[in-house]
């Protein structure tokens, strides 16, 4: 099974040229690279959070395979629907499904149904894949799109995720692709923002799921950052870093309604 790019032109450019060229001005080649159990990273138009992501995959290592975890926005198939085998295309070429992984992680995780329709035209986990095609030459990934809003099978779904990690031989990393708040004033949003984004730098992952539901913060990726977040207590981390944060106001100049995007490390 061959996906095919469901926003390339949209979301980032569809010409590998033009896509290399602006992928390359959000990776710093000075930054300094460490080892991590994972990321929250954001997934809007690379214009908008491209310089967030980039900042967080410019100081990962990097490992052979990843695990990305992203949220279900139409809603859409499985609850948690992972593709299993294949390939999926971006303009840079094709990233190969790690199939022994994911069929670990399915064995761990029986919620995890296989499901190609919930990832057919979602574009937070599409987004991730050219920044680290830009990386590196080789690598392999999971899938996993994320449509479930209760605690306890995102909390079962990260100690899956952290079993087969502790289990593999290869290099791993485990990616949480979110937004933060959508679409209030600024003032607001950055309010809100800081109030899940100190969940997660304090390694709350039941803390952070509280919040957001508490607070009303639309984080679309919220699911797949507590199951990250679970995972990498389980993995042992001992601390997450801020690298950068920004809202689309940063780049638009409408500060009137926005959309917050993190990137941490998870260390």
């Amino acid at each position: 099974m061959r996906r095919r790019p469901a926003v390339a032109g949209r979301f980032y450019p569809a010409h590998p040229d033009e896509l290399k060229r602006e992928i390359a001005a959000y990776l710093d080649p000075e930054a300094p690279r460490r080892k991590a159990l994972g990321c929250v990273v954001p997934h809007a138009g690379i214009m908008y959070s491209g310089h967030v992501a980039g900042a967080v995959y410019a100081r990962l290592e990097p490992a052979a395979t990843y695990v990305i975890l992203c949220p279900n926005h139409s809603g859409v198939g499985a609850p948690l629907a992972i593709n299993s085998t294949g390939e999926w295309e971006t303009p840079l070429g094709t990233v190969p499904i790690d199939a022994e992984l994911a069929a670990a992680l399915v064995r761990a995780c029986p919620d995890l149904e296989e499901d190609s329709e919930a990832h057919r035209f979602e574009h937070s986990l599409e987004v991730q894949l050219p920044f680290l095609q830009c990386r590196q030459n080789e690598l392999r990934f999971v899938p996993v799109a994320v449509g479930i809003g209760s605690y306890e099978p995102l909390a079962a779904l990260g100690r899956a995720l952290a079993a087969v990690a502790s289990a593999g031989a290869a290099s791993l990393y485990l990616v949480a692709s979110s937004d933060l708040n959508h679409y209030e004033p600024e003032s607001v949003g950055r309010e809100k923002d800081r109030m899940a984004i100190d969940r997660i730098l304090a390694l709350d992952p039941r803390g952070l799921y509280d919040t957001v539901r508490r607070e009303r913060i639309s984080m679309c990726g919220f699911g797949p950052t507590v199951a990250v977040l679970t995972a990498a207590l389980e993995l042992g981390a001992t601390g997450a870093e801020l690298v950068r944060y920004a809202t689309s106001g940063d780049v638009t100049g409408d500060r009137s309604s926005v959309v917050g995007y993190a990137g941490i490390l998870i260390q």
